[in-house]
């Protein structure tokens, strides 16, 4: 197990539960999620890493820290040891990359793989992120591609180029700590992790949130390839076809844009980056710093609250 200052060292693996002893500093204060997936991947230890990264960008999300996670695993009885101790490994390196200790967990029998973790972090509370901090006249930066879904839901199919699933691999398994800690130094005040609601749901929340409106350049949106072509032959999940079901009433522009772009652009992910709402003034620097499929991506404005505009 990963040392960890939380973490008391007169419990260990036997004991009935984990204690820990939270430093958290005068403003300090807890954060904590609960994420659990199915697989999105064949390989054993990416399904393991991007079940990890998956939990832990909640986290991240608000602007905090992992500490201590307990990990959930749901396995078919006719999996064999060998591929779940390959699960528990992709999930185990992540959270060491993250500097989050696991203390505990918990198994069952289930009809399918399922895998994720329970997370407790840590925050500065006066200036963790949260929807309703995001400004007017921040720039909005997304910091990994989309199109997670609808590539996965063609390699179910046999329908994805190796290359495609490869690199969607690649970002679902990365974390989002580099991502967080760009968004503190440049001054986020909210931000959230594309998930399973997809960019326009997520970014939906922050403008119900915070009564703004949301700018959206299109264009700018980095798509992972692939993911046009797959949306186009219908490999959708049930659950992208929900989200912009969802979200269409508070879109502008819709219309002018082609349906499978629309399809992505609402298209639920699985370990996405964050969408960063940043001054201005420091969005290209931030830019700059994150590097690779990162992209500014629009900008909030005082326009009709808990509107989004495609352009």
């Amino acid at each position: 197990m990963l040392s960890h200052r939380w973490v008391s060292s007169e419990t260990g693996p036997l004991d009935d539960a984990a204690i820990v002893s939270p430093e958290l500093g005068a403003q300090g204060s807890l954060v904590l999620t609960l994420d659990v997936i199915t697989p999105v991947v064949d390989d054993p230890v990416a399904f393991g890493q991007i079940a990890a990264a998956n939990a832990l960008s909640d986290v991240y999300a608000m602007g905090g820290d992992p500490q201590v996670a307990l990990s959930f695993v749901g396995i078919p009885d006719a999996v064999p040891l060998d591929v779940l101790a390959a699960i528990l490994r992709g999930v185990t390196e992540k959270c060491h990359e993250a500097g989050c200790a696991i203390v505990g967990g918990h198994s069952i029998r289930d009809s399918e793989p399922k895998v994720g973790l329970a997370v407790v972090g840590s925050v500065d509370h006066a200036r963790a992120w949260t929807h309703k901090r995001a400004l007017a006249g921040q720039r909005l930066l997304l910091t990994k591609p989309i199109g997670t879904g609808v590539i996965a839901q063609a390699a179910r199919s046999d329908r994805a180029a190796a290359d495609s699933v490869g690199l969607a691999t690649r970002w679902m398994a990365r974390l989002n700590r580099h991502a967080k800690a760009v968004g503190v130094s440049h001054g986020a005040t909210a931000a959230t992790d594309v998930t399973g609601f997809g960019l326009l749901g997520h970014l939906e929340h922050i403008v119900a949130a915070s009564g703004l409106e949301a700018r959206l350049n299109v264009a700018a949106i980095p798509l992972l390839p692939g993911a046009l072509d797959a949306a186009r032959e219908g490999l959708v999940p049930g659950g992208s076809k929900r989200n912009l079901r969802y979200v269409e009433a508070h879109l502008s522009g819709a219309a002018a844009l082609a349906p499978e772009l629309l399809t992505v652009l609402a298209d639920a992910q699985t370990s996405g980056g964050l969408l960063l709402c940043l001054p201005a003034e420091r969005a290209e620097s931030a830019l700059a710093e994150l590097g690779e499929g990162a992209a500014l991506v629009g900008e909030l404005v005082s326009g009709t609250a808990g509107r989004i505009a495609l352009e």
